[in-house]
């Protein structure tokens, strides 16, 4: 690329598609610091309007990727896109030598994210796949006390998501699998990302059992029903013998704790929960013995907090990303972590469908 303005520390930050995901990013970009927001790429200019005043500033708009890649404008770049499009999208933003968030699921389909993991093998900047359930402050602090031995071996791993329904989206895409992947893959990436971030294996067979039976039944678009699942039960079995489960339920906006993920070893089980920021401690006391369960706070900044959804962790995750891009710190979610999310959830969207058990064999990994 030549010199850039990132020889003096400051990265000039691109963003391709600015819808709500997109307008987070730039939130925390600002709260950051040590960058500027230089150009922005969507199709659709009401969208390219409400970004350029969430950032502030003028700033230069094109109707594509391949446009704002060709400009010469941008150091790193956040691909915040509908779905259906990252592997089109990525392409000239590689072409051009810029460094990558692309946001989570990498892509729709097996193929496409293979292809994807398989060209930023040979890429020589930043590629990084957000996945945000990582870096939320109390997650963080519980992954990092199993890693410890806090639960002694772990067995059991149980993630629950209980939610609203998914959003309105321009033009109505993450209401069909053929857009999103299919909730399993556009939504539950994240957890199974999780999953394989905290037992450290990979997964070997999937189920899930899951339907679309309260959201979206009336909605028509085009004349056509959307297809995307609102509750399931995953269960996924890994490599070195620990199992996991996923509990979805996306009608269930009233509840009180939206995450509740809980690991179970041979010692302990240690439970996270999310908005309240708590961490459980509950060590095996024997039958009728007392409970010696410890609770404690996890503190997350209240302008982290502000600047998004995902309890603070958007704003971590481009801290370590920025790190990366200077050369002072390591790519934390890879593209085969992106790649390997999607292939379960898209293992679990077949499962689902074909109600049978689906291993990964059968997808190639």
């Amino acid at each position: 690329m030549g010199s850039t303005s990132m020889d003096s520390g400051t990265i000039r930050w691109g963003i391709v598609g600015t819808g709500m995901m997109a307008l987070e990013h730039v939130a925390n970009i600002q709260l950051l610091g040590g960058g500027t927001i230089t150009a922005i790429a969507d199709p659709v200019p009401a969208c390219l309007d409400r970004a350029e005043k969430a950032i502030g500033h003028a700033v230069a708009r094109f109707p594509d990727a391949a446009a704002l890649a060709a400009s010469g404008l941008c150091d790193a770049v956040v691909v915040a896109s509908p779905n259906f499009t990252h592997r089109a999208v990525l392409g000239p933003l590689m072409d051009a030598g810029l460094h990558i968030l692309c946001e989570k699921p990498l892509a729709t389909t097996l193929e496409d994210a293979k292809a994807v993991a398989a060209a930023v093998k040979g890429y020589d900047k930043t590629f990084w796949t957000a996945m945000e359930y990582r870096f939320m402050p109390p997650v963080t602090e519980f992954v990092s006390h199993i890693h410890a031995g806090k639960v002694g071996t772990l067995q059991m791993l149980s993630i629950r998501e209980h939610r609203f329904p998914f959003l309105v989206k321009v033009g109505d895409w993450n209401r069909f699998s053929v857009n999103s992947g299919g909730t399993m893959v556009e939504k539950c990436c994240h957890f199974f990302d999780l999953m394989r971030h905290v037992i450290q294996a990979e997964p070997v067979r999937v189920y899930c059992s899951g339907a679309m039976d309260v959201n979206h039944k009336d909605e028509r678009y085009d004349g056509k029903t959307p297809d995307i699942i609102d509750n399931s039960y995953t269960v996924v079995d890994f490599a070195n013998g620990v199992r996991a489960m996923l509990d979805l339920c996306m009608f269930a906006d009233g509840a009180e704790q939206q995450e509740e993920i809980l690991a179970t070893g041979d010692k302990a089980r240690l439970d996270v929960l999310i908005p309240a920021g708590d961490i459980i401690h509950s060590p095996r006391v024997g039958f009728m013995n007392p409970k010696q369960a410890t609770r404690w706070h996890v503190e997350t900044p209240a302008d982290a907090l502000a600047a998004g959804q995902h309890h603070g962790s958007t704003f971590f995750q481009h801290r370590h990303f920025a790190a990366a891009v200077r050369g002072s710190g390591p790519v934390i979610v890879t593209a085969d972590d992106g790649m390997r999310a999607v292939a379960i959830g898209l293992a679990a969207e077949i499962s689902a469908k074909e109600h049978r058990a689906v291993t990964m064999a059968e997808l190639g990994l």
